[in-house]
């Protein structure tokens, strides 16, 4: 346990750069807290002590102002940065070196008993403020972009932006601090509209250069040799 608490404190001061020492993680950010209170509240649900799991529970969220239901599914060395409003349900699977910033919901849709929120799988990174929702997956290295609405599916190694979201990007799946995407978009990346829009431009730029070679083919014909037997 002790081994587990310092790999995601190590986390933490590998993917926050304002970070100077472990002591940090420990006594002053929220993610790290709800964590702790998470895993003894899930000890607690796993041994079927569901009020006393949620009431733990309660306490990390009054504490973090992170609230991750007893019963999800939570991987190791999650880093949850800033952390406030973060909401994880029930039914949530979380894998290994997850990153979620603040605003975050892994919600479900559905009011049956079954699974009704969705999966993350390794190496994913969620931006401020996505909301995804359902029961789906979202791939390993995915990145979701900050505001994103998520209802469908993500593939693995993808960027998603944008309300529903949509993929603007494909790369290779990496922890490495080179490639970390904070927020799950990197800089420069191209507005989905308006490639949309460069797309559809270009492509009455073909459509207007095509009618005006058919223009001038029609108008270099011979006239006289269109005239059939009306020139007699």
């Amino acid at each position: 346990m002790f081994k587990g608490l310092i790999e995601e404190i190590d986390s933490y001061v590998a993917r926050d750069p304002a970070l100077r020492n472990r002591w940090d993680v420990v006594l002053s950010y929220p993610g790290f807290h709800a964590l702790t209170f998470y895993r003894a509240a899930n000890w607690l649900w796993r041994k079927r002590r569901f009020t006393l799991g949620r009431f733990v529970s309660h306490l990390g969220r009054m504490m973090s102002g992170i609230e991750i239901h007893p019963g999800a599914t939570i991987g190791k060395r999650l880093f949850i940065d800033h952390g406030m409003g973060v909401v994880i349900g029930e039914t949530a699977e979380v894998g290994d070196d997850v990153t979620l910033y603040q605003g975050v919901t892994l919600g479900g849709t559905a009011l049956d008993q079954g699974k009704r929120h969705p999966t993350l799988e390794d190496c994913v990174i969620v931006g401020s403020g996505a909301q995804i929702l359902g029961p789906f997956t979202v791939g390993a290295g995915a990145r979701v972009g900050a505001n994103a609405v998520v209802v469908n599916a993500v593939p693995p190694a993808v960027t998603v932006v944008g309300i529903p979201a949509k993929i603007v990007k494909r790369a290779e799946p990496t922890l490495e601090p080179a490639d970390f995407a904070a927020y799950g978009v990197a800089a420069g990346m191209a507005d989905p509209v308006a490639r949309s829009l460069t797309a559809m431009q270009e492509e009455l730029e073909a459509l207007r250069t095509r009618v005006e070679e058919l223009e001038g083919d029609a108008t270099s014909v011979d006239p006289v040799k269109n005239q059939g037997c009306s020139a007699a």
